[in-house]
């Protein structure tokens, strides 16, 4: 089988930035969104849950950062399909060598890039662009009762977000900052 994308791995175990191969002609192109079958070899666990869509309009706004507690722990494979974003994964992961550390890469729709999160992992992004339309395919449903949250612009994070904050919901800005007896996340 062809591989539909190429994979790199990034600063911190775990997430994996993924390119998509166009395939084109005169008349456009196509890029494959999400392949179970090659997705496997980077540690996908199994089939397809969810699939969301958003849409952020405003440039600089943030969303996130969000994650699944366990034992709802989720992966998901965030891809933009209009504009461009600077997408975050912060380790949360009990143990980790990397715990509290994080990544952060520009996905748009003419990178062709998505990024691979594992559970235990918190995601959150920043819009580069007016008009961001993303596509989130999740290893497992959404569950009100496992939902966490850490507040994007905590000093302990370090998120250096490229562009001034601009909109963030009342949610995003109500989370608290880590206290010094945050653990993190048990597998």
């Amino acid at each position: 089988m062809t591989s539909r994308f190429t994979a790199e791995s990034l600063a911190i175990s775990g997430p994996i930035l993924l390119s998509r191969r166009k395939f084109g002609d005169a008349r456009g192109h196509l890029s494959r969104l999400f392949c179970g079958e090659e997705l496997l070899e980077h540690g996908w666990p199994g089939p397809v849950l969810q699939v969301n869509e958003t849409a952020t309009t405003g440039k600089a706004t943030v969303r996130g950062m969000h994650f699944q507690r366990p034992p709802f722990g989720e992966w998901k494979l965030v891809t933009c399909v209009e504009g461009a974003i600077f997408d975050v994964a912060v380790d949360l992961r009990q143990g980790s060598p990397s715990f509290l550390r994080h990544v952060g890469v520009e996905l748009s729709a003419q990178n062709a890039c998505s990024l691979l999160i594992p559970a235990g992992f918190a995601h959150g992004f920043q819009s580069l662009t007016d008009h961001v339309r993303m596509i989130y395919v999740h290893s497992a449903p959404y569950r009100a009762e496992a939902e966490g949250g850490l507040f994007p612009q905590d000093p302990r994070l370090d998120i250096a977000w490229p562009l001034p904050v601009g909109l963030m919901s009342e949610r995003d800005r109500a989370h608290p900052p880590l206290t010094a007896d945050f653990e993190g996340l048990t597998p």
